[in-house]
């Protein structure tokens, strides 16, 4: 019997002591906190298989010694004050124990103080932008896997989804601070060689560092839910000898100086629609398709289609400053810091030219450079509206023209521009017919809200409701545009309400 007691338990005994060679458990890292964070998991880990052992030996003892074929009476007996007072005891002195080790290793993850390089670095959906502080040097990291492999049309690489065109380069026996930050959703930078994940907040920063002694290629990727394309944010760092990395920043300083002088060079170059068109697809398909879609047509109620869109057959000027700039309230971001000015001008031409948009503008260089300075196109551009300063110059799209807000919008206006703000603001939760998401999102459809009184309808969307997933927009959108999509939800569908809510209606019950 003792001898199958013992074969039965052996697996338990050998745990400890195989963990380290399992393929299963965590890896040591390469850095001095990585491995504290190792050390720290075996002793915890040992605590617990050593607890495990004791309780679950002294049931089996007690189980075969005292069954009841072998005779045993149960014992009858209350509470015993020692016995109370040890498995109280006992249990704190070994959490004191896990404690002591545990807070050393935290406080020293914690401690980016005395660095030898800084480095900003900013998640945006769906790249990371890495920033040397003190150098002039930063760049975007995108995913480099193949769309082949993505859609399952050649062999998965190696490095299937954790490859990039421009990793992170980081020196030898360097400490190195991270000031982590984002530009739209939360993300995680984590790399778990290092022993560092650490979230990027929009509008906070977070603070992380590193000091990795062995050269080589680590890989990570973003730990956060960001997206329906967070599987395409991975984190790529090469880790050079310090000579090799002091020759690899130089190198980076005189690219940037090249890249500028080419910058100015563009100015004078005139694009052929051929060549801004084979440029411009590769930019929208690195840069644009994820959200706008390959064939152009976006995600409906998420992302706009550039297919027919009136910002794609509209102003070209209003069309490079979306783009350069993002819009304030979307998901649209910012392109000026990511593209070169030609990159900028070939993009736009392409989303002009293709999916059937067909307009012929051609965007040059000097147009987009004169619209990121804040002036008109000069006589040679082929794109951009020139206005005379009395000029008026007629919105070519219901976006542009909510920014007349002291005009009363007609029922028509309103009703064509809140379907666009719906579309864009509130058709991924409350859907496009209206219709919501049962034990979700309520349906506006036939709601109460839709068909109650206006002013508690402007409150609700102007202020949002506390406890809910219903947020305020009035720091998002204009009185109008507030205007225009309640007006819009109190008339669609089968509301028809009749109701037309005006900028001056919003304004007063902003004001209560």
């Amino acid at each position: 019997m003792k001898y199958k007691l013992l074969a039965w338990m052996a697996p338990w005994m050998a745990t400890p002591f195989m963990a380290k060679a399992s393929l299963w458990n965590m890896t040591p890292g390469v850095t001095e906190i990585s491995q504290q964070v190792y050390s720290l998991h075996m002793t915890i880990f040992y605590i617990c298989c050593a607890i495990a052992f004791v309780v679950f030996g002294v049931m089996i003892i007690s189980l075969i010694r005292h069954r009841k074929s072998k005779g045993a009476t149960p014992a009858h007996f209350h509470e015993s004050t020692k016995v109370e007072i040890a498995w109280t005891v006992v249990p704190f002195l070994i959490l004191i124990g896990m404690a002591v080790p545990a807070t050393s290793t935290l406080i020293a993850m914690e401690d980016p103080s005395d660095a030898d390089l800084t480095i900003q670095i900013t998640g945006s959906q769906w790249k990371w932008h890495y920033q040397y502080f003190g150098e002039d040097v930063g760049f975007y990291s995108l995913l480099s896997t193949p769309k082949a492999q993505i859609e399952n049309q050649a062999a998965k690489g190696e490095n299937y989804l954790l490859e990039v065109d421009k990793p992170l380069v980081l020196p030898t026996n360097r400490k190195v601070r991270f000031l982590l930050t984002s530009d739209d959703v939360i993300h995680s930078w984590w790399v778990p060689a290092f022993a560092v994940k650490k979230d990027a907040n929009p509008g906070f920063i977070n603070e992380a560092w590193t000091r990795v002694t062995e050269p080589g290629i680590y890989r990570g990727q973003c730990a956060e839910l960001c997206g329906k394309d967070h599987g395409y944010m991975p984190v790529v760092v090469e880790v050079l000898p310090e000579a090799e990395f002091d020759l690899w920043l130089e190198q980076q300083k005189r690219l940037a100086a090249d890249a500028e002088a080419a910058e100015r060079d563009s100015l004078s170059e005139q694009l052929g629609l051929s060549e801004s068109m084979t440029l411009g697809e590769q930019v929208y398909n690195g840069r644009c398709a994820a959200c706008h879609q390959p064939n152009g047509m976006g995600l409906p109620g998420v992302f706009p289609a550039i297919k027919g869109s009136p910002v794609a057959l509209g102003d070209v000027a209003a069309h490079i400053d979306i783009v350069a700039h993002g819009q304030t309230g979307t998901a649209m971001q910012a392109f000026a810091d990511q593209l070169s000015l030609k990159e900028l001008a070939a993009v736009v031409t392409y989303q002009r030219n293709a999916f059937g948009n067909d307009t012929g503008d051609v965007i040059q260089t000097r147009e987009v450079n004169d619209r990121l300075n804040g002036g008109e196109p000069d006589e040679a551009g082929t794109g951009a509206k020139h206005t005379e300063p009395n000029e008026v110059v007629e919105p070519t799209s219901a976006i542009e023209a909510s920014t007349e807000t002291t005009a009363a919008l007609t029922l028509e206006q309103a009703m064509t521009l809140g379907s666009e703000i719906y579309n864009g603001r509130c058709a991924a939760c409350h859907q496009v017919n209206g219709m919501g998401v049962p034990g979700a999102f309520p349906a506006i459809n036939g709601s109460a809200i839709a068909l109650g009184e206006p002013a508690e309808h402007i409150s609700i969307v102007a202020e949002g409701r506390a406890g809910t997933a219903m947020m305020g927009f009035a720091g998002q959108l204009s009185a109008r545009e507030l205007a225009a999509v309640v007006t819009y939800q109190r008339n669609a569908w089968d509301n028809q309400t009749g109701d037309l809510i005006q900028a001056t209606d919003v304004d007063a019950v902003a004001g209560q």
